[in-house]
């Protein structure tokens, strides 16, 4: 938090948390629930100033309008990680204990002056982050994902598996989602690129994004899936439900974890088993990441085409290979062969993203699943990212290149109206 000039971090602190408390005192919170929001807020900071000023506290005036503003997001927000959340340039807020919170800009870590009271008071906010999303966490639960309204990705750990205290990670999904637009400017994909996977998800293909972590999976899922026409019925499945789709005929569907008492827990293989009794026309799975895999090929096999989902690897045959350890987790006994024919029938490319050392993230591959060679999984290669290093300030250069291979489904393609251009294919490097 910023520096005041009259009070130690401490001492600011305590005469934060002692107003804080008279506030609370003198508020009327049953006529203040039935109070529409902006109106509450304004009502609120007037009886914050109002207290404030008559406090005998060596502060100047503007201090004083933070302090009361401060005090405002201890009642109504989420404290002190109201600025950073307002604040556009900061993708990420990384809480490694009460008195330690960092940052993520353009790509980069930084520490902030931004601090919590203390451990409890760290603890209330993330206990009113997860209690929103109908989640909790404590001792006999200490680990737990949430979101925010605005649809940022929220992590909480705390003690006994956090030895130092609380911790606690969002990571940011702006007000504005990124568009096509947005990753065309900031080079994370070339025009041809977009025009290829554009006409995948409307021609029907279904598409494996696959990437580390905060390599912007999730980012290129909601770009893609607002191409699926307005007139699909989509079912979308997610552990904690961040996806933005625009669509009106969507049916969201998230994963509950156990109770109190260890039962009641909703899986995500169940939402996908589930899902196909509701007649979508496309599943969209957040991530897949255990049995529920098997579930999703079969659909994709059975008549849910133009299904999106993403995957942690590192590489697109490094993909595969999860997909297929994770169908292996429903014990089915089910021969490799046969596996590998399921994943060669069900998913028809592979695009691998990657959030590179300068920070910038960049579609790294697409590759398109040709079939079977033996026992193997043959793909082949339409645009690949090739480094050429780094330049003095440290960013990665590198250019996208069309290897001229023309995939086998363009044909496909074709067929349900969406013709490609006849040079978007051909061998180039394009900046």
């Amino acid at each position: 938090m910023p520096d005041i000039r009259s009070f130690e971090r401490t001492e600011y602190q305590q005469v934060k948390a002692d107003l804080h408390r008279k506030i609370l005192d003198r508020l009327d919170l049953e006529k203040l629930g039935r109070t529409p929001g902006d109106t509450a807020r304004e009502e609120v900071l007037v009886l914050i100033r109002n207290v404030v000023s008559g406090e005998a506290v060596p502060l100047s005036f503007a201090e004083r309008e933070r302090l009361s503003r401060e005090i405002l997001d201890e009642i109504f927000g989420l404290g002190p990680l109201e600025p950073l959340l307002k604040d556009p340039t900061v993708s990420d807020i990384l809480v490694n204990r009460f008195d330690k919170v960092y940052v993520e800009r353009g790509g980069r870590l930084e520490a902030t002056a931004f601090s919590f009271k203390d451990t409890a008071h760290l603890m209330q906010i993330i206990d009113r982050i997860v209690s929103r999303v109908g989640r909790r966490v404590d001792e006999s639960s200490p680990m737990v994902d949430a979101r925010l309204a605005d649809g940022s990705r929220v992590n909480a750990i705390i003690p006994p598996l956090a030895l130092d205290g609380p911790c606690l990670s969002i990571r940011r999904f702006g007000r504005d989602p990124i568009t096509a637009r947005n990753m065309l400017e900031n080079k994370s994909l070339t025009e041809p690129m977009l025009e290829l996977l554009s006409a995948m998800v409307k021609g029907r293909l279904n598409l494996l994004i696959s990437g580390g972590t905060g390599a912007g999976k999730t980012t290129l899922l909601n770009v893609l899936s607002g191409y699926i026409p307005n007139t699909d019925r989509i079912v979308t499945i997610e552990d904690a439900a961040e996806l933005q789709l625009k669509q009106e005929h969507v049916v969201r569907l998230e994963t509950r974890p156990p109770n109190i008492e260890g039962k009641g827990a909703v899986r995500q293989r169940q939402l996908v088993i589930n899902s196909l009794r509701m007649r979508p026309d496309r599943i969209v799975i957040g991530e897949v990441r255990g049995e529920e895999a098997f579930d999703m090929l079969q659909a994709m096999n059975t008549g849910h085409e133009g299904s999106l989902t993403t995957v942690h690897a590192n590489s697109t045959r490094d993909a595969l290979a999860r997909i297929e350890n994770m169908v292996s987790m429903a014990n089915l006994n089910i021969p490799e062969r046969a596996v590998r024919h399921q994943i060669v029938s069900a998913i028809h490319a592979v695009v691998q993203v990657a959030r590179l050392s300068d920070g910038t993230r960049r579609v790294m591959t697409v590759s398109e699943i040709t079939g079977m060679e033996g026992d193997l999984i043959a793909m082949q290669d339409i645009f690949v990212f090739e480094r050429q290093g780094m330049d003095e300030d440290g960013r990665i250069r590198g250019a996208f290149r069309a290897t001229g291979n023309r995939p086998t489904f363009a044909d496909r393609l074709a067929m349900a109206g969406f013709r490609l251009r006849p040079g978007l294919f051909e061998a180039r490097l394009e900046v």
